[in-house]
């Protein structure tokens, strides 16, 4: 007879946070659901799962909790603050932390959390909100063997990849690295696109030679053609989280000594469309069109553009 599921709470239930929770509801694991987003949560509830009106109350039934939230300060919360584990949590529980936060406050959060004998590990995400909908997210993971082992079902049902970095704070470094790579090169394809197009380039032009040599990526190849190349500018991942995700980076490489001189510029990029251009919930790949026109409204790419059938696609 097999073991039955453990108990889960989830918390942040924004773009990436619903769909992987819905995963594990498809998957028939035994969830609960919190956010400070009411609707969220009812429409999770709708799909299965028991909604928590606080966290006191989610803690305090799960053998597992699970956090997808914005920031460092959200995810501590979760640990230290009112109703949260080091509070209301048991010894044996495991909390894996999937948020993008400084890798030195994930590490933090596991030494807390050890002393009340509740083990952590972090397992940052990979990929688009189109891969969690499918469940073919990419797993991060940093963090004792034994505990992955316990996670592994749990992340399997919402991913497709699982790698074991190494220890705590581990998985979110890989992140940060990950994410410092496609963040600036998005900003780099961005300002190639919109050099192209002055140069009068047509879109599918750039595209076609882009993608089909050495300059590729698959930012461009895959994520573009569903978001900014077709209009649509609403976020996937917001410049808002990129402009955060870039800073942690830049300051972990501060901190390790390590000149990143093309991953600052591309953060002050992001910065001025944050602050200039009042872009920030927008789509990342609003660069590239926000590049084309310096009003605040941005401007869309000015060569309709419509990726070749064969093209791969986040959707």
């Amino acid at each position: 007879m097999a073991a039955p599921r453990e108990r889960i709470g989830f918390i942040g239930l924004g773009s990436m946070g619903r769909p992987m929770a819905t995963s594990l509801i498809r998957k028939r694991f035994p969830i609960s659901v919190f956010d400070t987003v009411a609707a969220h949560v009812a429409t999770l509830v709708e799909s299965g799962a028991a909604g928590a009106s606080d966290l006191t109350s989610l803690v305090s039934t799960a053998d597992v909790i699970i956090t997808m939230l914005p920031n460092t300060p959200d995810v501590a919360g979760v640990v230290s603050g009112p109703g949260g584990l080091l509070e209301t949590g048991h010894a044996g529980m495991l909390m894996i932390d999937m948020s993008t936060i400084d890798p030195a406050a994930s590490r933090s959060f596991g030494a807390s959390l050890a002393k009340k004998s509740i083990r952590f590990m972090d397992a940052a995400v990979g990929r688009s909100p189109a891969h969690a909908e499918r469940g073919e997210s990419l797993f991060m993971v940093g963090g004792e063997a034994s505990d992955l082992e316990r996670a592994h079902p749990i992340l399997e049902a919402m991913g497709n990849k699982i790698i074991h970095c190494g220890p705590q704070g581990s998985g979110i470094s890989m992140k940060i690295v990950n994410n410092f790579l496609a963040m600036a090169t998005c900003q780099i394809s961005a300002e190639a696109l919109t050099l192209g197009s002055k140069l009068g380039l047509s879109m599918a032009t750039m595209y076609d030679v882009i993608t089909n040599s050495l300059s590729s990526n698959d930012h461009l190849k895959t994520y573009w053609p569903t978001k900014v190349l077709k209009g649509d500018v609403e976020p996937g991942f917001a410049i808002d989280l990129a402009y955060k995700d870039l800073s942690i980076a830049v300051s972990a490489a501060a901190a390790a000594g390590v000149p990143v001189f093309a991953g600052a510029a591309a953060r002050e990029c992001l910065g001025q469309a944050r602050t200039g251009r009042g872009l920030g919930g927008k789509d990342i790949t609003h660069q590239g069109a926000a590049a084309l026109n310096p009003s605040p409204s941005g401007g869309r790419i000015p060569h309709p553009f419509t990726a070749p059938a064969d093209s791969p696609s986040t959707t």
